[in-house]
């Protein structure tokens, strides 16, 4: 680590770093290129999913893949004409050279006479763009030469396709926009200099981009897709914890210019420093996002690489590029409170010192307090409601919830996505009885068969998607195992939807553990210590579930929100738990440092006011990044982001500041179980005694850094 140190901070090799680095950036950039995400979200179920499988049996059907667009017309208020029903016809007509196989049927107009549909076939298509394309040519012929005060929804199974699609198209450049204002809003506000915060937020900015390429290239290698909502949590997650490293780098830096005259060797002491905390850090938010891997549904597992892949990128650039970039431009940097060498401790003035010993005092009492406001927080969980239907995961409701809102008044709910039962032929009769007595099935009708199976179309009175459309395909397929041979099979827009739902609990179920044994091991082998990690990943874990509860009150009385989203439970865990203990590995490294000097108690002391600061800054600029996803109007982002920004606000105020400390203070040496302390507190209590070290309690907070490698020149 000296070596390397040495040699990115050196006055001969910083420039070889610095130039390595841009010429490695653009050597990526001009090899791979850049490429915005231009395909849909995949569904993400395996093959072994049964609305999969009678998926695969539905392709016996048909020669080429097919999915539909459903036009909704209707009037304000009123029942539409026959000469609104002949323009309609008239539309559909003209639709025809889009549609595929070059037909659509004419409209079927609902039973009050309001409403009229109409369902064109399409072709399946992957990109993105084409679909918004497609989409618009087709509401533009169905609007065009309508009587006047008729209004049209383009929706179904396309319309909701191509409106998740928009959420996310330009998505990067708003979310890319948004966050860097914010970070550069938060450096300036953090380092009081106009001139400082322009080199992270540079740093941070291009490993975002090389990020995102990077990223592209190990799915492609992978076969994995990634889309639009995986590109944007990953520059979230690019630049809050790129800058959350490079926060605790300069922050070091900044303490090592006092204490060395040469800025390179304050640098390269910082990098000893503040580098094993940043590459733990880096290492268990890239390792915890990477056990959703072993995940079923391929939405996760594409989130899981690209994320992963993203933090080694901003760990590299933050420990290589930028210590390179500082030490090149020198001390001006903070002006214009530049750090003087041999100027006055700050560390000694540090309010979190101060509140750290006041902590010592009833440590207890303090932690049985902040365990209880944990506690209270999450008494929110009793509100909690996990499901959204189709038409509640948009804030602003688009065109295709809209129409199908409207099919829903005038129709069955589900009319416009039936179920698709697949059967042998020859059950079709006795399948096509029993479900019509199932609750919930308001019609079965024939569909397409072969010479060995039929499909049947059950249409349900429930929305797409909604809970209640998932309990009716739920008994739909308990009937089925008693009916005919036994082998039917349920697909469909409802059945796949209540597959998804299931293989995230399945993925939630996995992965959980799994990241709370990683993330465990992690602080075994930083801390080499068994209770310690215990209890910094207890406390960390106890503010995921605050965070929760209090999310899930906002969501029910503020944003009005009608439940929580099935995978936003498990996104958030993941970076609540990855990104939270960070905090934790920040301030515990600092005090593993100071231990040998100070002993465990007055180390924690002198970490925390140390660290207090600049952790506080890096866990509100987080808690802003994260929070910069509500600009999307997509639910469960929004949620995700809000979950976060509340835990980790949490993380950096109570239980970093408050709760860690204090379980310290009553663990003493016992904290760092089964190692022992190189200076126990009963040692450092000796010393104070026989006059050895001998300091006032707020001299204690100053004592020197066991990074300290010169002395402080008076004045």
């Amino acid at each position: 680590m000296i070596a390397i140190s040495r040699f990115i901070t050196a006055a001969r090799t910083s420039w070889i770093v610095l130039v390595a680095g841009i010429a490695a950036t653009a050597a990526l950039f001009v090899i791979a290129g850049y490429q915005s995400a231009d395909s849909a979200p995949p569904v993400g179920l395996s093959d072994a999913a049964e609305s999969r499988q009678a998926a695969a049996l539905q392709e016996q059907f048909r020669n080429d893949d097919s999915t539909s667009g459903i036009l909704v017309f209707g009037r304000e208020s009123g029942e539409l004409t026959d000469a609104d029903i002949a323009a309609i016809t008239e539309r559909s007509a003209e639709l025809a050279d889009i549609a595929l196989d070059g037909f659509v049927p004419p409209p079927t107009v609902s039973e009050d006479g309001t409403t009229a549909l109409v369902a064109v076939p399409l072709e399946i298509e992957e990109s993105v763009s084409v679909q918004a394309e497609r989409a618009d040519e087709i509401r533009t012929i169905a609007a065009d030469g309508l009587p006047d005060g008729i209004e049209v929804w383009f929706t179904g199974a396309e319309g909701f396709l191509v409106d998740i699609s928009a959420v996310f198209e330009g998505a990067n450049f708003v979310l890319l926009g948004v966050t860097a204002l914010v970070v550069a809003v938060l450096l300036i506000v953090t380092y009081r200099s106009p001139v400082l915060w322009i080199v992270p937020l540079a740093v941070v900015g291009v490993a975002d981009f090389i990020a995102g390429i990077a990223a592209r290239l190990v799915a492609d290698a992978a076969g994995i897709t990634l889309d639009g909502s995986v590109t944007g949590i990953l520059s979230v997650l690019v630049f809050g914890a790129g800058t959350n490293y490079a926060l605790l780098l300069i922050a070091r830096y900044r303490d090592e210019l006092r204490l060395h005259q040469d800025r390179r060797e304050a640098m390269a002491i910082a990098l000893r420093g503040a580098g094993p905390a940043i590459i733990a850090s880096g290492s268990t938010v890239a390792l915890a996002l990477a056990t959703l891997l072993f995940g079923e549904l391929s939405g996760n597992r594409s989130l899981g690489l690209a994320g992963a892949v993203g933090i080694v990128v901003a760990m590299a650039y933050a420990l290589l590029v930028l210590p390179a970039a500082l030490v090149v431009f020198g001390r001006w940097l903070f002006w214009p409170i530049v750090p003087r060498y041999g100027t006055p401790d700050t560390i000694s003035r540090s309010p979190w010192g101060k509140l750290g010993r006041a902590v010592s005092k009833r440590p207890v009492i303090v932690a049985i307090a902040g365990f209880a406001v944990l506690g209270a927080f999450a008494s929110g969980l009793t509100t909690l409601n996990v499901g959204l239907s189709q038409n509640d995961r948009f804030i602003v409701k688009p065109e295709a919830v809209l129409g199908q809102e409207r099919l829903a008044e005038a129709f069955s709910a589900g009319s416009t996505a039936p179920a698709s039962v697949i059967v042998p032929l020859d059950d079709v009769a006795e399948v096509s009885e029993g479900l019509a007595e199932v609750d919930g099935v308001v019609e079965v009708r024939p569909g397409p068969a072969d010479a060995d199976i039929a499909q049947l179309d059950v249409v349900l009175d429930a929305d797409p998607e909604s809970q209640e459309a998932f309990a009716i395909i739920a008994d739909m397929r308990v009937a089925l195992d008693d009916l005919g041979d036994g082998s039917g099979l349920v697909g469909g827009i409802d059945a796949e939807g209540l597959d998804l739902r299931d293989a995230q609990q399945r993925d939630q179920n996995l992965v959980i553990p799994l990241i709370l044994v990683l993330v465990l091991g992690v602080l075994i082998v930083l801390l080499r210590s068994l209770l310690a990690p215990v209890l910094l990943l207890v406390a960390v874990v106890a503010s995921f579930f605050s965070a929760v509860g209090i999310g899930s009150i906002l969501f029910e009385t503020v944003f009005g929100f009608p439940g929580v989203d099935t995978n936003v439970l498990l996104f958030s865990f993941l970076f609540l738990v990855a990104l939270g203990v960070d905090y934790s590995i920040f301030l515990v490294t600092r005090a593993k440092e100071e231990v040998p000097m100070l002993g465990t108690s007055e180390g924690m002391v002198r970490a925390l006011a140390a660290t207090g600061g600049v952790i506080t800054s890096a866990g509100i600029l987080l808690a802003a990044v994260f929070a910069v996803l509500g600009v999307l109007p997509l639910i469960t982002l929004t949620q995700v982001g809000v979950i976060v920004c509340i835990g980790v606000l949490i993380d950096t105020l109570l239980v970093r500041t408050v709760i860690v400390p204090a379980m310290t203070f009553i663990a003493k040496d016992r904290f760092w179980w089964p190692r022992r302390p190189e200076l126990s507190d009963a040692e450092a209590a000796a010393r104070g005694a026989n006059g050895q070290a001998e300091r006032m309690p707020d001299e204690v907070a100053a004592a020197p850094s066991a990074g300290d490698r010169a002395p402080v020149a008076a004045g």
